[in-house]
């Protein structure tokens, strides 16, 4: 791996996390635990935290049967010292997941926590604690920010292929020690069933794991869950969550292929054609099973502004929940767009007085690079760009309405990353390029996937005049895992200089492209 020596303060006591890993195999997959104790909860699909700011955290668990969530945190592995926090109960109507908020941690500094399952009938029942760690962000500069980003799960097919080692993305992500992981979407594939075995070029064979749910698409609450269960089974990913926490936000395959609100299926694997009610179904399954904030609150919603110390602000977006239709995308007015006005207008309220260096800003779509949909066998278009390279059309209205705001308010240091397109690529946008002109340059960086069909590289809108310096794909469609073209993205933020390193690696850690931003500047 091309893997640059990490600092003190971010080095982790792998020990600890090797040892509580063997505590995290799925029961449902393997054999138990040697410890476990009989007739008392267990915690057998790992631990995970979430939305991890300056003081606080979310630690995340599920159980095999009704039980009581307890976290306990301590400043080391030995828990010496620790500190309490009862949870939730957790049972059916959950899915036996639940969620416990930390409050009050210190500033930039490592957390260790272990969660136990109780007996709800008798506390003193526990089962064997399962452990994980994680950084709260920096309350000052002089630390820096390191996180990954990627999305893409199991897609087109190509599952967890115990041959090859399963999700192997994950331990290069791993072996960077990040402060976080920033999930841009496609978690899962409930519209993707997973066959026992696919052909591969030159007769090789792919070979699945499988499970039932993961059969048939996903159109059952109960199917919708197991499809976030299945990526469960894999001992990488299991590993990563109980030492890197997450930043996560959903695309369109934790429900269905391209969908947008009020669509009325054509597919005729699904019994249940109304995409509304599947929506509701994959988005109960999606807040049940990732440690999100904001999915916790009235509103329930997806898109939210996590805050990494002064360095860092990540506006993640919602591109699915308030999207117009699927189109061909030339209509000359229109205030949905893709993100809706509502949200539109947080996301600028947010940006105007958000104080952070640097603001990324998690798409999980792209701007410039078309990506059309011949679901129902007409050319619409599933993002925001649609091959016009004139004036702003259709959903490509929201986004010069976005970077005029930027220009004229003169907000620094805005970096989109997404993922999405199954490649990974590097775009500079430019009005000296562009039909567009009312903005200030700024880069967009594509990642992906992280065990799914690799694609061929997407054309370019010339509407906000893109210009793509960095690409790497295959020249076919659906490239397996198996013969590479997996990807992440890393972004480095040095604490002195302020300087933002973005890396763009493929899923054995080798840097594929790197760009260095100053901090400061309206456009790069």
């Amino acid at each position: 791996m091309s893997l640059r020596p990490l600092p003190g303060r971010r080095s982790v006591l792998r020990g600890s996390l090797a040892a509580s890993a063997a505590l995290t195999l799925p029961f449902a997959a393997g054999a138990a635990p040697a410890l476990a104790l009989s007739g008392r909860p267990r915690a057998g699909w790992g631990v995970q935290a979430g939305d991890v700011t300056t003081d606080s955290g979310l630690v995340w668990v599920r159980s095999d049967r009704p039980a009581r969530m307890i976290v306990e945190t301590a400043a080391t592995p030995s828990f010496r010292d620790a500190r309490r926090r009862l949870g939730p109960l957790l049972g059916a109507d959950s899915d036996f997941t639940g969620t416990t908020r930390l409050h009050g941690l210190p500033a930039g500094e490592q957390i260790h926590y272990r969660v136990l399952l109780a007996d709800p009938d008798d506390p003193r029942r526990t089962g064997e604690p399962v452990t994980g760690t994680f950084r709260t962000a920096s309350a000052t500069r002089r630390d820096g920010v390191r996180f990954v980003w990627s999305g893409d799960l199991a897609g087109q097919g190509w599952g967890i292929n115990p041959e090859l080692g399963g999700y192997r993305i994950y331990r290069a992500m791993a072996a960077l020690d990040p402060d976080f992981f920033l999930c841009s979407g496609d978690n899962v594939y409930a519209d993707g069933p997973l066959a026992e075995s696919a052909p591969l070029p030159g007769g090789r064979t792919w070979r699945n794991l499988t499970t039932e749910d993961k059969a048939k698409v996903a159109e059952t609450l109960a199917e919708f869950r197991g499809n976030f269960r299945y990526n469960l089974l894999d001992d990488n990913l299991r590993r990563f969550n109980a030492q890197v926490p997450s930043i996560v936000q959903w695309d369109d395959h934790e429900v269905t292929n391209n969908w947008y609100p009020g669509e009325i299926l054509g597919d005729a694997r699904y019994t249940e054609k109304d995409v509304d009610m599947l929506a509701a179904r994959g988005r109960r399954a999606f807040s049940e099973y990732f440690p999100i904030s904001t999915l916790r609150r009235p509103s329930g919603r997806v898109h939210r502004v996590q805050r990494h110390g002064p360095l860092l602000d990540v506006f993640v977006l919602d591109m699915r929940t308030y999207r117009d239709a699927n189109s061909p995308d030339a209509q000359t007015t229109g205030a949905q767009g893709i993100l809706g006005r509502e949200q539109l207008e947080w996301l600028k309220r947010e940006l105007a007085r958000s104080r952070a260096v640097w603001k990324v800003i998690a798409a999980d779509m792209p701007l410039g690079l078309v990506v059309p949909d011949t679901t129902d066998g007409e050319l619409n278009f599933e993002a925001i760009a649609q091959g016009d390279p004139g004036a702003p059309l259709g959903r490509e209205l929201q986004i010069a309405e976005l970077l005029r705001f930027v220009k004229h308010r003169r907000i620094t240091g805005t970096v989109w990353l997404t993922a999405d397109v199954h490649h990974t690529s590097a775009q500079h946008y430019d009005p000296s390029r562009a039909a567009f002109k009312d903005f200030a340059p700024f880069w967009e960086f594509v990642s992906g996937p992280l065990n799914a069909g690799a694609f061929p590289a997407s054309a370019l809108d010339g509407t906000f005049g893109p210009d793509r310096v960095f690409v790497k794909a295959p020249a076919t469609a659906n490239v397996s895992p198996a013969d590479g073209y997996q990807f992440f993205g890393e972004v480095d933020i040095d604490g002195d200089s302020g300087e933002l390193t973005v890396r763009l690696r493929e899923q054995d850690g080798t840097v594929l492209f790197t760009k260095v931003l100053q901090p400061g500047r309206v456009g790069q």
